[in-house]
């Protein structure tokens, strides 16, 4: 009886051990191998045998990670605040650097990123966050990505969600949208205005090139008047026929 109760601790103290020794890895997982304390390799994926109680193993799982950064209290460099939140997408490339250069790795990379979008959103004006938020995104990125390279992490793509303004602000970026229309609405005019005039100087050079032109002209309007039942149309008589009907009076009165 004895002897049975000792073979069977023996067999589950075998068992123990080797489960302890035999890890499996999928194939987006490495294990970050320690042997008595210091680093061995990075092993996997697949089946993964250890010395029991003499290494261990860190899983790193190498697949994107989807970060949301909290929203940010944000001074543009024009001095308006404002709300700024995004997301970013990282993986890890160098699980040795992930878990030997920091404790964690997923919280680090949330701190720095929100850091981050403070520091390069202030040094852009509020225009920019509206408009050009692809440049702003490329900015982001490539200094997220610099820093936790000795993390051996890799920011893939940052994106900004949301720029959220208080009601004031909002209120003066539609006066100013307004007012923009206003000024572009009165330039169209002025350009259409001095397109008239240049072409209306060209057809009075014409016309005064052309004394006949100009008399056809004379007539095509008093057509478009006589058009109007309503109108009166009086017509001058030239000062040249006035002289010559004084002069034909003159020479026609009988001599004393």
């Amino acid at each position: 009886m004895i002897f049975q109760i000792g073979s069977i601790v023996i067999v589950l103290l075998i068992l123990a051990v080797l489960g302890s020794a035999i890890r499996i890895l999928r194939e987006y997982e490495r294990g970050v191998v320690f042997q008595l304390g210091r680093f061995w390799k990075v092993k996997g994926p697949g089946l993964v045998l250890l010395i029991p109680y003499i290494q261990q193993m860190v899983r790193v799982d190498l697949r994107t990670v989807v970060l949301d950064v909290p929203t940010q209290d944000v001074i543009s460099r024009d001095n308006v605040s404002v709300k700024v939140n995004a997301v970013v997408y990282f993986r890890v490339v160098d699980p040795q650097r992930a878990i030997i250069q920091v404790a964690n790795f997923h919280e680090a990379t949330s701190q720095l990123a929100q850091t981050t979008l403070r520091a390069v959103l202030g040094k852009h004006e509020l225009d920019d966050m509206l408009a050009e938020r692809e440049r702003l995104n490329l900015d982001i990125q490539q200094v997220l990505d610099a820093q936790t390279d000795v993390w051996g992490i890799k920011v893939t793509n940052v994106e900004i969600k949301h720029v959220d303004l208080n009601e004031s602000m909002v209120r003066a970026i539609a006066r100013q949208a307004e007012a923009e229309r206003e000024r572009r609405a009165k330039v169209i005019h002025a350009e259409g205005e001095l397109q008239a005039s240049e072409k209306l100087m060209q057809a009075a050079h014409v016309l005064a090139q052309q004394p006949g032109a100009m008399q056809l002209r004379y007539m095509q309007t008093l057509s478009t008047i006589a058009g109007d039942r309503s109108s009166t149309i009086v017509f001058p008589l030239p000062i040249e026929m006035l002289g010559g009907m004084a002069e034909f009076l003159k020479k026609g009165e009988p001599k004393a």
